[in-house]
């Protein structure tokens, strides 16, 4: 269809614009219609003319990641007027057809129709605000859905320019334009992340630091009073410290290559025995430099500090590698902090302190789709912080980081891609954490020695440096001895006294009994499963692809490991969670880091079809009353309805409504009787339970980001983990069904931290980070993958409380259920940053309690001679454990409905019918 623009109003800049505008027309005049031309002649003899036909205007409302309303119908000559509402800095676009136009805040985009037609937009920073203009027609019963294939997309991606995205209560940041961006406010040489799809570079620096690429470390530069000269750049100012440290800077400022030191049998080691300068393995030459750069010549306080830092030196040598030293049980060390006190508070009058600058970029080809950067951890009292974006966006933006000490960002849709930025104060020993830690986690504020701050450093590291991922092995033990900085940090207590870790890999090492030895994983149940189960290995990197991730098969008849499926000829683009058809003959799978789903046979793993759904789908599910597909645009606003075999978009369903925050829903599940879908929403901090059939839906509350939904079978409740919250809530779905204590309730909380204390640490078994969270089909047991305390939490359905605690490996993620061979289930557990695959029997004694369930079994997911494949595992063989499906499906509404064949013949009656078993069996 030809379009031609006659039109296009430019970007209005006044800061009177209308708020909103109506979405109807306008009054239009009179439409006259000629009855001939003897009718004509005499209205024009009396000199009555015919009133023209009226243009009328639209108005569509931008705010909230989404186009309000997102269709009109218009006639030709109309006018459609797009208006950026945002509060927080946030720039949108109007892209598609003849509409090409950014719009920032408080602006407008103006777009005159001149022919008839449907046009299709979105915004080209946020790929799940779509728009429909259908110009001299009536709406589509369904938005158009993208084009599906059949083989190889040949897509490119122009990256976007840059744009700049705050939450409401920040200011709107700086842009930044390129890589690394020019200097704002800070040193010459800003930190830089860019955004990736690659396995363990998840926020790359393009530095391998400490075996992350994930890490950067800054020195807070100071500016002598009045060295800011207009037109000066800032690298030929006089700072202290470069104000970036990256390459060779960082690995100076911690005094070279200290690697050698982490591979040390360092317990009960003295720092004196370690064999290098205790004074610069403590970064205390950089101190005494430091403290040259500011104070003037022969000032009394710069010659008592360098006397104590000498004696410091000397007192540290004599104390373990291994623990931290509490400054203040040192003589030496309450005087030089009182005396590194007092220089700083002159410098405080002769200098000015500049804030670290951080840059962040989201841009095609590297990051294929749409993410957030979202602070985990900052210090207390850091301007402009917490840092966040109002949802997934692409393009680029800045940070300014104001305060020494931790910072460590992440991304809400794909909440392992982390980064962090060390920023020091040179005028202390060590590099800083900080003295107080806020945590986006029931808004902690905690000491920088508490025991919670220690779990989520170490996890970053277990995380996004590769080589700290456990490799097992199917027939020998191995050691695993994960590796850490070997620098020196400065912490505080809850009293406010400094901690002195003179090695954090020495001090990692001894607080949490590292290295471990790996048993020989050849344990298998002595029952075995029936019907196979797919792993989605989402790190594994293959021969034929830039993009990473296989789905590996797992024949839990002979528990092998039977076929892995990469997809090249698609560049699958991380496998994240799988589904199958009524009849067994399609896996269905999302592409988590990209924006399509893929179809491919199950029995041969042949590529089918891919269609583009929308930004990060996550899961996957099928109704059981229609088989069509249920896919989660967890980049997006909705869920995304598609006809069996995945062969069009029948219908986006909305789980926000208009005007709202976007939701970006996660792992949602549905009731057996296909009425009823419940999602959990990342960036709302809410559950949506949607009706199916009408898409009408309401709103529940969770605890923070909730990640991962659960549904008993008889679909009386759901439960929603919450991944930053360390907690399970419990959500009734029609009447009053949680259990609390005695009482039925409509909503609980389930406490995963009842037996922890964020500052002092554990005092019983806790879950941290919970993700997937399945109901078994019986309704007997409800188990937890938690993420950062690599355990399963095992909560009985019936009353609603914790029952058992059992072991899981690093990165503990996806788990389902499966049929045991002769009744029963087994359910299967995937970790991200390990290869294995747990099976635990939720109920070995049959007696309905899953008191008793026990890890029955493990074995690793690398590929043997005998695994087919379509192309080659190159690197990270195993790893990246995330969605797991059993074929059969065993879940009631599912069950009942698997063909029959050799395979599925083998489950009992009660497994066929896990809720009407009494009756039909």
């Amino acid at each position: 269809m030809c379009r031609k623009q006659v039109s296009e109003g430019k970007s209005m800049r006044s800061p009177h614009l209308s708020r909103m505008f109506s979405s109807g027309r306008r009054r239009r005049g009179a439409r006259v219609l000629a009855f001939g031309s003897a009718l004509v002649v005499a209205l024009t003899a009396i000199g009555l003319n015919t009133p023209a036909a009226t243009a009328a205007t639209f108005s569509v409302s931008m705010q909230n990641l989404q186009y309000n309303p997102a269709t009109l119908n218009v006639n030709v000559g109309d006018t459609v007027k797009w208006t950026n509402n945002e509060t927080n800095g946030v720039v949108h676009s109007v892209t598609g057809g003849p509409l090409s136009s950014d719009v920032n805040p408080g602006e407008s985009y103006s777009f005159t129709f001149t022919s008839t037609g449907t046009v299709n937009y979105h915004c080209r920073f946020h790929p799940d605000m779509l728009g429909s203009i259908v110009v001299g027609g009536t709406a589509p019963t369904t938005t158009t859905g993208p084009t599906t294939t059949t083989t190889a997309p040949t897509t490119t991606t122009v990256p976007p320019t840059t744009t700049s995205t705050t939450s409401s209560n920040t200011p709107a940041p700086t842009t930044t334009t390129g890589s690394g961006g020019a200097p704002i406010g800070g040193g010459p040489l800003p930190v830089s992340f860019h955004l990736t799809d690659n396995q363990g570079s998840w926020y790359d620096t393009n530095l391998n630091l400490f075996g992350t690429k994930s890490l950067a470390v800054a020195e807070l530069p100071r500016v002598k009073t009045g060295g800011l000269i207009p037109g000066v750049p800032l690298n030929g100012l006089p700072l202290l410290g470069n104000g970036a440290l990256l390459g060779s800077d960082a690995s100076n400022a911690l005094n070279g290559d200290l690697s050698r030191l982490t591979q040390l049998p360092l317990n009960g080691t003295l720092l004196q025995g370690l064999g290098v300068d205790v004074e610069k393995l403590l970064g205390l030459d950089k101190l005494r430099t430091a403290i040259g750069k500011v104070m003037p010549p022969l000032d009394l306080r710069a010659i008592k500090a360098n006397t104590l830092i000498t004696q410091l030196s000397q007192q540290m040598a004599a104390r373990p590698a291994n623990t931290k030293t509490a400054l203040t049980d040192l003589p030496v060390g309450v005087e030089l902090m009182k005396v590194l006190a007092d220089i700083q508070k002159y410098v405080q009058t002769a200098t000015i302190s500049l804030p670290v600058t951080v840059n962040f970029d989201i841009s095609s080809p590297n990051a294929q789709s749409a993410h957030t950067i979202t602070n985990l951890i900052w210090p207390e009292g850091a301007q402009g912080f917490p840092f966040d974006q109002p949802g997934a966006f692409v393009g680029s933006t800045t940070a300014q980081l104001t305060e020494p000490g931790l910072y460590a960002f992440v991304c809400k849709i794909h909440p392992y891609m982390l980064g962090a930025v060390v920023v020091d104060d040179p005028l202390t020993p060590g590099l800083d954490f900080g003295k107080k830690l806020k945590i986006n986690s029931r808004a902690l504020n905690v000491p920088s020695d508490a025991d919670i701050i220690s779990q989520l450093v170490l996890k970053f590291f277990n995380i996004t440096a590769p080589n700290n991922w456990q490799k097992f092995s199917n027939t020998e033990q191995k050691t695993w001895n994960p590796t850490f900085p070997p620098a020196p940090i400065l912490m505080y207590d809850s009293n406010g006294s400094p901690q002195l870790v003179p090695l954090l890999d020495a001090y990692f090492k001894n607080k949490f009994g590292l290295p471990k030895t790996l048993p020989a994983l050849n344990q298998r149940p002595g029952t075995p499963g029936v019907g196979e189960v797919w792993i989605d290995t989402e790190l594994e990197k293959t021969a034929g692809k830039t993009k990473s991730g296989t789905a590996t098969k797992v024949d839990v008849s002979t528990w092998k490991v039977d076929r892995k499926v990469a997809l090249p000829e698609v560049n699958m683009n991380n496998p994240h969670n799988m589904w199958t058809d009524k009849d067994e003959r399609y896996i269905y799978q999302t592409e988590w880091f990209g924006n399509k789903l893929d179809v491919f046979e199950r029995a041969t793993g042949r590529f089918v079809r891919q269609i583009e759904v929308g930004p990060d789908p996550s899961h996957v599910m099928t109704r059981t009353d229609t088989d069509q597909l249920h896919v989660a645009i967890n980049g997006g606003a909705s869920v995304v309805e598609l006809s069996p075999g995945a062969t069009k978009i029948d219908r986006r369903i909305p789980v926000q409504g208009p005007g709202e925050k976007v939701a970006h829903p996660h792992a949602h599940w549905m009731t057996g009787d296909g009425t009823t879908m419940v999602t959990p929403n990342v960036n709302t901090y809410d559950s949506t339970v949607v009706d199916i059939a009408t898409g009408n839906i309401r709103k529940e509350a969770t605890g923070e980001l909730p990640i991962a939904t659960g549904i008993t079978p008889d679909g009386a409740k759901a439960y929603e983990a919450n991944f930053m919250g360390g907690t399970v809530s419990c959500i009734s779905l029609k009447a009053d069904a949680c259990k609390d204590g005695g009482a039925t309730v409509h909503n609980k909380q389930i406490d995963l931290w009842r037996n922890y204390d964020p500052v002092a640490g554990e005092h019983g078994s806790f879950g941290g980070l919970p993700i997937q969270l399945p109901v078994s089909p019986d309704g007997n047991a409800l188990l937890v993958a938690n993420t950062l305390t690599s355990n399963i939490t095992v909560i009985d359905p019936k009353t609603d409380e914790i029952v058992k605690w059992l072991p899981c490996d690093s990165g503990c993620h996806g788990i389902n259920y499966g049929a045991k061979k002769g009744g029963g289930y087994y359910a299967y557990v995937s970790s991200k940053f390990a290869n294995t695959l747990a099976v635990v029997d939720i109920d070995p004694n049959g007696d309905g309690s899953p008191s008793d369930a026990a890890v029955v079994g493990k074995m690793v997911l690398d590929a043997t001679s005998a695994t087919a494949s379509d192309d080659q595992v190159v690197d990270h063989m195993g790893m990246g454990g995330m969605g797991v499906l059993a074929v059969p499906l065993v879940y009631n509404g599912w069950a009942q409905r698997v063909p029959s064949n050799p395979v599925n013949d083998q489950l009992t009656c009660r497994q066929r019918y896990p809720l009407t078993y009494a009756t039909d069996c």
